[in-house]
This record gives structure tokens, sequence and C-alpha cells, in this order.
């Protein structure tokens, strides 16, 4: 009997021992789980399905976009306003006759206060999402339509001679600018305004989906952008701008607005210059804004040729989003004085965000003795573009 009950007072010993080890173990875990849930900020419905986590990292983060360097945003777009150093009145001295002595002397004179204008460059918007292209980079584009030899180099020339044409351009860029990198883009006019009315009667003709592949195929080889454009001709961008949405949900497929075929009077295209007001500029942003959201992506660009003051109005009132990033683009032809005085006054006068520069191979030059702009000559402007296009 007593060897009964020292075994039995054994056994009760031992697992009292190993429940009392079990239990600081368990109390170790739960602590060690209660702290990492609060650090986290993670709390839990208990009972339901749903879970909150507050200090979630944004989805473009998420997929290995590092989020936003705000101070190098800041310092990159002030580089590109390039602005003009402010002059600095100097003190000047004046010669003064003492009325008794008859001597002159020198009196210096201080420096009139001149009170400097505020610059318009760079432009206080709100900052981009993680993963913006700009201002970090420039994008150097050819533009046109692989239908017609006419209306870009894009379509002029086949696939072979055209992408190390670009190349080299790209590469005088580089060398122009070291500190900004260069993207390589192609420009597809993907609804081009037409001189007939077409079944519908609304003077444009859409692309079908076999070319909008082969640019965006074109694209992919060098690591490049594409860019879907649209003349709306007497359709609207609320009609058109859906269409392609198949393509802008890719992260490398940005969006084109060219005003000069918005025809909203009824007009043929080519007859008089079209327009665009920000309230359609405003429904591109938000539908883009949404394929942004909606995808999970990095942020959009979307470019507006402009060469004239009508075919924008009301430039105030573009909104500018987080989602996608916005360029006036100076799409006017003719010598360096007068593509400088176009920039100048539809560009520079009424800022939005960014600006671009378009260049044309043959329009540009057609006045004897003029030649097309370098890259060095285009980077002395106030701002300086962030979009090159060729045509």
């Amino acid at each position: 009997m007593k060897s009964f009950i020292l075994k039995t007072g054994a056994i009760l010993k031992s697992r009292i021992f190993w429940l009392f080890i079990t239990s600081v173990f368990l109390l170790i875990f739960l602590y060690a789980k209660t702290n990492f849930i609060f650090s986290n900020n993670i709390t839990y419905n208990i009972g339901e399905e749903t879970k909150k986590e507050e200090n979630t990292l944004p989805p473009s983060a998420s997929q290995g976009v590092l989020p936003l360097d705000k101070e190098a945003y800041d310092k990159k777009i002030n580089e590109l306003a390039n602005n003009p150093l402010p002059v600095v009145p100097k003190p000047t001295a004046k010669q003064v006759k003492d009325p008794k002595t008859g001597k002159i002397t020198l009196v210096s004179v201080p420096a009139p206060v001149v009170i400097p204008k505020p610059n318009l460059w760079p432009v206080k918007t709100v900052y981009p999402n993680a993963g913006a292209l700009l201002p970090f980079n420039r994008i150097v584009a050819y533009y046109g339509n692989l239908y017609s030899t006419k209306m870009g180099i894009l379509g002029q020339y086949p696939e072979d001679i055209m992408i190390p044409k670009l190349k080299e351009e790209v590469k005088k860029w580089k060398d122009a600018d070291p500190s900004t990198p260069v993207v390589p883009a192609l420009h597809y006019i993907v609804a081009t305004a037409q001189g007939s009315k077409g079944v519908d009667g609304k003077y444009r003709f859409r692309m079908p989906g076999k070319e909008i592949d082969k640019v965006i195929a074109m694209a992919a080889k060098i690591n490049g952008l594409v860019f879907l454009d649209i003349q709306v001709g007497l359709s609207n961008i609320q009609a058109e701008l859906p269409l392609l949405d198949k393509y802008l949900k890719m992260d490398n497929v940005h969006l084109g607005i060219d005003p000069e075929f918005y025809m909203k009077t009824g007009a043929k295209p080519g007859t008089v210059i079209g327009t665009i007001d920000a309230s359609e500029i405003n429904y591109a942003e938000e539908h883009l804004a949404k394929i942004v959201q909606d995808n999970t992506l990095t942020p959009k660009i979307l470019i507006i040729h402009r060469f004239t003051q009508k075919m924008v109005t009301n430039y105030k009132n573009i909104k500018i989003l987080p989602e996608v990033q916005f360029v006036m683009d100076m799409d006017g032809w003719g010598p360096k004085a007068k593509k400088i005085g176009t920039y100048k006054q539809f560009v520079y006068k009424e800022p939005v965000q960014f600006t671009g520069f378009k260049l044309f191979y043959k329009n540009d030059i057609l006045d004897k003795g003029t030649t097309l702009f370098t890259p060095t000559e285009l980077l002395k402007l106030n701002p300086q573009p962030s979009y090159i296009q060729y045509q």
C-alpha cells in the first residue's frame, strides 16, 4: 500500500511539473502573439468573417514598388522648372559735392528693393502614387499610325528601321541629360479623324485590335511604353475612351487625346481646329484613375496636344489626381522661333503639371536654313519638357 501511494505521488508530481511547464510556454506564446498583433496595429473582429488591417502597405508597395520619395520628387520638379536665376541689384555710387569746400566724394547708394515675380513653375499639385514615371524619367516617343506613311514616323518605316531610329533619339537625350533616365515609347493613333463620315457619321476610324496588338508587341521588344491616341472627330471622349479599357489595364499603356480633331461644331475634321474642355479632360483622368485603382497599377500618363489658345479651355479647372500624371504637349510645327513662341504662349503661361514638346522631322525644316531642335537646345526651355514626341 505504501509503495502504491509513493508511486501515485510521484506520478502526480510529474504531471504537475509538466502541466506547469506547458502553462508557462502557453503564456509566453499568448504574450508574444498579443504583442505582435498590437505592435502591427491589426485588430480582428471576433465572430466576423472580415478583419481590419489599419497599417497594411499600399497595393503598389506590395508589388515591389517603392513608396514615393517626396524629397526627391520636389527636387526633380524644381530642376525641371529651370527657372532663371533672380537678378539681384547691386549698390551704386554717386558723386556728392561739398557746398563749402567744393570737394567731391563718392557716396554709396543702397540697391533698390526688388520683389521678384512668383514663378509659374513648378506647379504645386498632389503627389503621385508610388511608381510614378514623372518627373524621374524623360519619355521619348515615336508617333504615327501603321496604316499611313504620312501621319508620322511610326508608320513611315517598317519596324526594323523605325526602332533603331528611335533608339538613336533616346541615346541623344541620355547624352544631353545623363541625370534623367530616358524611356522609349510608341505613340499610336488608335482612332483617326477622317474626311469621310464613316458608317456612323462620326468622321473617325477606329483601329482594329490586331493593329494595336502589333504596336504593343513592338514596344515590348524595347521595354517601352505605349500611348493610345484618340482623335474623336464628331464623336466624344465618353464614347471612345472606354473602348480602350482592355489595353489601359496593361501597366505600360497610357493615353493621348488630340483636341485638334475634337469637332464640337459639327465641322469636318481638318477644316477648323477643334477643342477640349477641362471637364472632358477630368472625365478622362477619372476614368484612368479608376482603372489604376481597380487593377492595382502605378500612375497612368495623360497627354493633351496643344498649339492654340482655344484647343484647351478652362485649364485652371483641370484636376490632378494621384493616379494620373498630366502632360500638356506643345504640338505646333514650324521654324524654331515660332515653336518657342507657341510653347511660351500656350504651355508655359497656363501651367498644369508636366510639359511635352513635339518635333516634326519634315514640317519643322520646311523653311530654308531651318534645323530640328537638338536635345541640348530643348533642355534650355523653362520648364524643361518631360515628354518628347517625334512625328
